[in-house]
């Protein structure tokens, strides 16, 4: 039988590297194999410079989000400064049934959304060495006014206060660092005692039979 990929919850306050750790992550020879995929969620926000719709996001407008909200066809869906974010639930189902691993870059209250439904999701938060280290990323970033950045770094204190609710905790004060833990992670997940079970059976069988 083959192995079920896992769900993987990624959580940071914005400017931590998630996005960055997480591209890094699927662009790695550790993923040859195409085992690992990004979930792409649907937002209303508007497309930044750079994105591209169904790779990003899946880009709505308000009211074709509610239509899929009353379809019950989110996992999960959050309104975050001002915007609307959810996760399908059909696709996220597909995924793992093929043996992916999914990675979900979600806040803390879709996260807990999440592991209502799927207990054996597993999650991770991703903290900043600092808080002026933070804010420097975030206006390095050249995305966003001084009105926003100053909100999200309002914002930071009380989504950085969530993350004992998490199974993993990684500080990105060295990208490389951060990078290989998170791809230590991944390796643990797929090496429990269940899954491999499952993964090797027939092996398991012929090694104790009598």
């Amino acid at each position: 039988m083959a192995q079920r990929g896992t769900l993987f919850i990624v959580s940071s306050p914005s400017g931590a590297g998630k996005s960055s750790l997480l591209a890094a992550l699927l662009g790695s020879p550790a993923n040859a194999d195409g085992r690992m995929k990004l979930s792409v969620s649907h937002t209303t926000r508007a497309m930044r410079p750079g994105e591209e719709n169904g790779v990003h996001y899946h880009f709505v407008d308000q009211a074709g989000f509610k239509a899929l909200i009353a379809r019950d066809a989110f996992f999960e869906w959050a309104e975050v400064f001002g915007n609307f974010y959810g996760t399908s639930r059909e696709t996220i189902e597909q995924s793992l049934a093929q043996g992916i691993d999914i990675f979900l870059d979600i806040d803390w209250q879709g996260a807990r959304q999440i592991r209502a439904l799927m207990p054996e999701a597993r999650s991770l938060f991703i903290l900043p060495p600092s808080l002026p280290v933070l804010e420097q990323r975030l206006h390095g970033r050249g995305q966003d006014s001084a009105e926003v950045i100053a909100g999200r770094m309002a914002k930071a204190v009380d989504e950085m206060s969530h993350y004992d609710e998490y199974d993993y905790l990684l500080v990105n004060d060295d990208f490389a660092t951060t990078l290989a833990q998170l791809q230590a992670v991944v390796l643990a997940e797929r090496t429990t005692l269940a899954k491999q079970q499952i993964q090797h059976a027939e092996l398991l069988r012929a090694l104790l039979a009598k």
